[in-house]
């Protein structure tokens, strides 16, 4: 049979002093009746000013008002602890859990309560900094004026800002706990669904639309989707911010007009131009393409004789007459100068001719209120990729040699690449 005996008091006093802990034993008064060499180093003082006293007499009435319910809660039969900042030691003061349980008698009577203190003030100091780092991380997001989401893998919203509600005109209740796809329906679902599936495979994405604001009408919107990464690099979630981009983007497109555009005549600018020669180049082989050079005849009377401003005038029309002149899905641009390129899919030669045709009669509609012996007209030289050539250098050079021979010919004509001289 194991001893059961209770051991003698001083051994329990020699075991209370080897633990590390300052340990205490309280009547039901809240009196100090015992306690261990470790507690004396904590309180301070020695054991005749400790012991006898109550813990509001020892460390004050805010002490006592931490403890009470815990001591409370002892003294009824049931364990307990506290947390409280010691302010009775030397140095700064640090915080402390304590842990109160009862001591219960045979007879189910509770004799006497124990308090064993542990210092957690760098827990709690790191807590605080944590918690003090969320606040603030709360009143960053929800106050941030930009409309932000949190979704889990499932897409479903865990969080969202005050922006975002004001987007949606749906309070946060309404929306944590909601897949984003029921939320925001099925027709906007499908169209954003592939950014959150990028995400939440671990790239970054980013969408740029013309978004309908409601009473701030249509504006350009961007919206990010940012992976949510654990410690080791699984993918938990997304985050999703959205910015007004709307007077940025307009400037952007204004910026990439001037630099498409030609500034006189609102046609494809040269550099523009040689970089859509460039990228329907390759669709060749399937589908003809034919460039023509077009080059104004008469056009330096014009500007010698009516001045520069009505030649600026006679160019204009002539880009609107060319434009016009084409199909959607076909370009018009100037070269330089009098000079204009057209490039347009064809599905021969014989159809490249009766465009370029079509091209000449057009220029000459444009000699309205123009005097007779100022009247231009064009001549217009044309090559076929990738027939004639299948790179833009030498597909513009043979269209412009072309051209010039046209003009030999005596002018208001066609040519091809391949005509013979005569």
């Amino acid at each position: 049979m194991p001893n059961t005996a209770p051991l003698p008091g001083s051994t329990i006093e020699r075991l209370f002093d080897a633990i590390d802990m300052p340990i205490g034993c309280w009547d039901a008064q809240h009196r100090l009746c015992v306690c261990n060499a470790t507690y004396l180093r904590w309180a301070g003082q020695a054991r005749a000013q400790l012991l006898g006293r109550t813990l509001a007499e020892l460390y004050g009435d805010d002490a006592w008002a931490a403890a009470r319910d815990a001591f409370g809660e002892a003294l009824a039969g049931r364990e307990a602890s506290y947390e409280r900042l010691l302010t009775h030691r030397d140095g700064a003061p640090r915080w402390a859990r304590v842990k109160v349980f009862p001591e219960i008698r045979p007879d189910g009577s509770v004799a006497s309560v124990y308090t064993v203190a542990v210092d957690i003030h760098d827990d709690v100091t790191q807590r605080e900094v944590l918690q003090a780092a969320q606040r603030r991380l709360d009143r960053f997001t929800d106050n941030i004026p930009y409309p932000l989401t949190y979704v889990d893998r499932d897409f479903t919203i865990r969080f969202v800002n005050k922006a975002y509600c004001a987007a949606t005109g749906m309070a946060a209740q309404a929306l944590v706990g909601r897949h984003i796809g029921e939320v925001r329906g099925s027709r906007r679902w499908e169209e954003h669904r592939p950014y959150f599936e990028r995400a939440l495979a671990g790239e970054s994405a980013q969408y740029t639309r013309l978004a309908d604001l409601g009473t701030s009408g249509q504006r350009w919107l961007r919206t990010s989707y940012e992976p949510d990464r654990s410690a080791d690099g699984e993918v938990l979630g997304l985050y999703t911010v959205s910015i007004d981009v709307h007077e940025m983007t307009l400037v952007q497109e204004r910026l990439r007009r001037r630099v498409e555009r030609d500034a006189l005549t609102q046609v494809l600018s040269r550099r523009a131009l040689i970089e859509r020669i460039d990228a329907a180049l390759p669709g060749a082989a399937e589908a003809p393409l034919a460039l023509f050079f077009v080059d104004l005849d008469g056009f330096k009377e014009v500007n010698d004789t009516l001045g520069h401003r009505e030649g600026d005038r006679l160019l204009a029309a002539v880009a609107a007459a060319l434009q016009g002149a084409l199909r959607a899905e076909d370009c018009v641009g100037r070269f330089g100068g009098d000079e204009f390129i057209v490039l347009a899919r064809v599905h021969d030669r014989s159809g490249a001719h009766a465009l370029a045709v079509h091209l000449l009669q057009a220029v000459q509609l444009c000699n309205a209120g123009i005097e007779g012996s100022q009247a231009v007209s064009a001549s217009i030289g044309y090559a076929l990729a990738p027939a004639d050539a299948d790179q833009t250098r030498q597909l513009i050079q043979r269209a412009d040699e072309a051209m010039y021979r046209a003009k030999r010919q005596g002018r208001n004509r066609a040519a091809h690449c391949n005509d013979e001289p005569r």
